[in-house]
């Protein structure tokens, strides 16, 4: 199974510039979007149908703001929506598909860039968001959770993180909760592939920022240790461009 997570940046502008030719090129099973900006009605769905895709949103009230999606090929025994937590469920955050005992999680967490009070309900965000992880694993512990966390784990992650202090997505109380998310027994699946430097999934329209590859990695699969053995390979397609984030993909045995 091929999953890839994409934060499109509005999928309507996405599709603009070429999204469904590359999802029929590419063939996903399974595609987990960030940053949607849409509602339900506003989407062509069939477009996605003729390629033999259902799509299944999770929208934000605010117009044009947030929202996830997945868009898969295989219908899922069963997808539910949001965190069962109104405060974050308003703003299109979260959607899930089951497989069999596998799941597939879609996240986007919030960004803190525009100030201190979206910082905090980043961290509020994200105190809640742990443990909801805890107690999904243990009704299904086979998960992939992919999307935009909005983190820089690592130094290596990051472009001259010497220059970054005291900035939204590496600050050091924001890579704390990536350590705890990952000692509760996450993996990051890029890494168990991949340790070089200079790998990035964003970059900002700012200043030739992509050209030059001054990027953040911040867009993961993240998965329970029972799939480890499963994994076959983890990637970044940093050459498809249809928004600032690229998508990435990984591959699983199931």
């Amino acid at each position: 199974m091929k999953i890839i997570s994409y934060n499109v940046n509005g999928i309507r502008a996405a599709m603009s510039k070429g999204l469904l030719e590359w999802i029929k090129t590419e063939s996903p099973d399974v595609l987990c979007l960030q940053e949607t900006k849409a509602q339900p009605e506003q989407i062509d769905t069939f477009a996605f149908a003729e390629l033999g895709y259902t799509v299944y949103m999770h929208s934000a009230q605010k117009k044009g703001y947030s929202g996830v999606a997945i868009i898969t090929k295989q219908k899922p025994d069963k997808v539910t929506i949001g965190m069962d937590n109104p405060l974050y469920d308003a703003e299109g955050r979260v959607i899930r598909a089951d497989y069999g005992d596998l799941s597939v999680v879609s996240v986007y967490i919030p960004s803190g860039s525009s100030g201190d009070e979206r910082q905090a309900f980043k961290m509020t965000f994200l105190d809640a968001f742990l443990p909801f992880v805890e107690n999904l694993k243990k009704i299904r512990p086979n998960l992939i959770i992919c999307g935009d966390y909005n983190i820089c784990h690592k130094p290596i992650d990051i472009n001259h993180p010497e220059r970054q202090t005291g900035v939204s997505g590496f600050l050091p109380e924001e890579r704390e909760w990536m350590d705890r998310y990952e000692s509760s027994g996450m993996i990051d699946s890029f890494r168990l592939f991949d340790s070089s430097p200079e790998k990035y999934s964003w970059w900002s329209y700012r200043a030739g920022a992509r050209k030059r590859n001054a990027g953040w990695r911040i867009d993961y699969h993240w998965v329970t240790t029972p799939l480890q053995d499963k994994l076959k390979s983890a990637s970044i397609l940093s050459d498809v461009v249809h928004s600032d984030h690229c998508p990435v993909s990984v591959e699983i045995e199931i």
